[in-house]
């Protein structure tokens, strides 16, 4: 196996021949995302496609996926350090997540052998992107309620219901997606985790504006949509096994993940790093204010914290002396850090984070951020959740009492829910 050593290297010569520097325009943060042009939008999905392909080609995509499914066969110290070498560079973060996480971990973890060979292979060259139907209306961070249902027809089944706050389901591919399969059971004993194209007959999908102008979440409505019995994952009624990991891959959105590239590491000049922050203190007069140098201390402390933190829990999961849940500290940290640190943003600008003349774009970016500031505490699992993970499953403190407790189908709904069949 090349060493790590050797194979920075080998990156860091190949990056410089091969791809393109960052564009700051192409890393927008959901919080204060701009909504461009659709036609923009499809543009750079296209770009992130063919520089995927470019990883692939070569040799630097997959880095921790074994070889016979297209990766590279590395360890997670390889993939630590081309997250280093290709800082500074384009890469194509907005199609990895949730392709790589949580969608291809939960395929590398419970998809067959030919189900891996058929989809592993494509993700990793930018052809196939994968989305998560996993919420839905009026459920919450209750996963385990699903009431989308999946019915079985010999070696087939239909699915009907709807899912919500799913990612890039508009241009994506393909999609993990939980299902109910018994209602006699308890609501954890009945799920079963299948994959379907997005583009399904029966998938219609639509996307949803948020106050910051942000369209990139969808909600889709399944009516009556085939899927063959070949391309459900795991067994049948057994989907909460499946669903736990998948969760806990996605509270590695967060951080520590072996399967994405970069990592956070594109260059950001966004309204909450502390440079600019301070740029934003001396250009309103502001910096020499003690109340303001604290808030830009604040700001500093978070960010430092926060990747510390990820590559202390990490590490430790990677070395077996911490559960898989710790992820959820991660998570934890993050969304309630980015909520405060646009909270810091907005304070720092006063009347300038509220109205803010054409062309200032830092401006924009702190009140876009502050109205949906929230959503970090929302999006990839709930910090609410991940609370109760770190409380329940790594401190041992009691489970909170349950009220949805015998056969799924006696369990009270409201009229948003289907009904059991």
């Amino acid at each position: 196996m090349i060493t790590v050593e050797e194979f920075a290297a080998h990156a860091r010569t190949w990056l410089a021949e091969n791809m393109p520097p960052a564009d700051p325009a192409t890393a927008d943060f959901f919080l204060t995302a701009t909504q461009r042009p659709e036609a923009e939008e499809l543009a750079r999905v296209a770009t992130c496609r063919e520089l995927q392909r470019r990883l692939f080609d070569g040799g630097f995509a997959g880095i921790c996926v074994p070889v016979e499914y297209g990766g590279q066969g590395l360890t997670p110290a390889h993939q630590t350090a081309f997250n280093r070498e290709i800082r500074g560079y384009d890469y194509p973060a907005e199609i990895q997540a949730s392709t790589f996480i949580p969608c291809m971990a939960v395929l590398l973890e419970f998809g067959t052998h030919e189900q891996k060979l058929r989809h592993i292979p494509a993700m990793l060259r930018g052809e196939e992107i994968w989305v998560q139907l996993l919420s839905e209306p009026g459920g919450g961070s209750d996963a385990a309620g699903a009431v989308t249902t999946a019915t079985r027809d010999g070696d087939r089944w239909i699915l009907n219901g709807s899912k919500i706050w799913t990612t890039s389901a508009w241009y994506g591919d393909w999609a993990l997606c939980l299902a109910r399969t018994n209602w006699d059971v308890g609501k954890h004993g009945g799920l079963t985790v299948f994959s379907l194209p997005v583009g399904a007959p029966g998938v219609d999908t639509h996307r949803i504006e948020l106050v910051n102008g942000s369209r990139e979440f969808c909600q889709e409505f399944l009516t009556d949509v085939v899927v063959p019995d070949h391309d459900r994952l795991g067994d049948v009624d057994a989907g909460w096994g499946v669903v736990t990991r998948w969760l806990h891959h996605e509270r590695t959105i967060s951080g520590g993940s072996p399967y994405v590239t970069g990592s956070g590491n594109r260059p950001n000049d966004g309204p909450y790093e502390p440079r600019v922050m301070v740029g934003t203190a001396r250009r309103l007069g502001t910096i020499d204010d003690s109340h303001t140098r604290d808030l830009i201390g604040e700001g500093q402390i978070l960010a430092l914290v926060t990747r510390a933190l990820v590559e202390s829990v990490t590490r430790k999961m990677a070395a077996g002396a911490l559960p898989h849940h710790a992820a959820a500290m991660c998570r934890l940290f993050s969304g309630t850090a980015t909520s405060r640190r646009a909270a810091i943003a907005t304070e720092l600008c006063g009347d300038a984070g509220v109205v803010w003349a054409p062309g200032e774009e830092v401006s924009a970016q702190v009140a876009r951020g502050y109205l949906v500031r929230q959503a970090a505490c929302i999006g990839g699992g709930t910090t609410e959740m991940a609370r109760n993970v770190i409380s329940e499953r790594l401190l041992g403190m009691p489970r909170e009492a349950r009220a949805d407790t015998g056969p799924f189908r006696d369990v009270p709904r409201g009229p948003w829910a289907n009904s059991p069949p």
